[in-house]
């Protein structure tokens, strides 16, 4: 695949991301869940923030996405929207949003539009959700698939394991894009199986411990700057190490404030 274009431009919209895999043009995603966050991320030219229920893990300290609710994924979807000029904007449908039924799946992501402003949603699974992800369309809301390790089946799984199976994988990948996915996120398997998902597909996948062989990567915000210290998953590179040095930074903000050496003069009003 080529490099991608310069990231300098108008906003991406969700045609224009599915589009990518003709040019063969590979595409970064970030998962952010702040307006702060976003913002950098956007500056930095990144194609796709998503905005990941993994804020249950990440921010809210949760063990597992499960208890993260429709109202927090429109808060931090908000959020995110005010900080971004140009990347696509796409938004985790959380758990029991959308499995009950494909009109509970489009009055959900309906709400992600409509109240938190996302341009696309991401809901998990593959031919067993092939109902919800068209119904979704048809109300016209872009959907970004997701098929590999679903993290919101994880008592299912029996935890966050890498799947393995091939066959059943690339079913449920065609399945979504059958539907009408433009894209889809490919998480936790063996990188030939991401590699063969994604020739078998003509929408872009966007590998999460996938492997290189995907049409683009995504990280979150927190793991690839460090920020995160709980656990490092194999698949995560850590461009910067920032954890440390926040709290270096805090600890001597707080031996300056217990000195009485903060706030100086210049920190001061006369």
């Amino acid at each position: 695949m080529s490099a991608a274009p310069s990231p300098v431009g108008r906003p991406v919209t969700a045609p224009e991301f599915r589009a990518a895999k003709a040019r063969a043009a590979r595409l970064a995603v970030v998962t952010a869940y702040d307006y702060t966050s976003a913002r950098l991320v956007d500056e930095a030219g990144v194609d796709a923030i998503l905005v990941g229920d993994s804020v249950g893990m990440v921010v809210q300290g949760h063990p597992t996405s499960l208890p993260v609710t429709l109202r927090d994924m429109i808060y931090h979807t908000r959020c995110v929207v005010r900080g971004v000029k140009r990347a696509l904007v796409v938004a985790d449908l959380p758990f029991l949003s959308y499995q009950v039924s494909p009109r509970q799946a489009v009055r959900s992501a309906g709400r992600l539009v409509k109240e938190g402003g996302a341009q696309a949603v991401k809901l998990e699974g593959g031919e067993r959700m092939a109902a919800a992800v068209r119904a979704v369309v048809d109300a016209g809301i872009p959907v970004m698939g997701h098929v590999g390790l679903t993290p919101q089946a994880v008592h299912q799984m029996g935890g966050f394991k890498v799947q393995r199976e091939a066959d059943r994988l690339i079913a449920d990948a065609k399945a979504v894009e059958a539907a009408g996915a433009f894209s889809m996120v490919v998480e936790g398997v063996p990188a030939e199986v991401g590699a063969a998902v994604t020739a078998a597909v003509g929408v872009p996948t966007v590998g999460i411990g996938a492997g290189p062989g995907c049409d683009g990567q995504v990280l979150v915000y927190h793991d690839l700057l460090g920020l995160f210290q709980d656990f490092v998953p194999k698949f995560v590179k850590r461009y910067a190490d920032l954890g440390p040095q926040v709290t270096a930074a805090v600890g001597a903000y707080c031996r300056e404030v217990r000195a009485g050496t903060f706030p100086g003069p210049e920190h001061s009003f006369r």
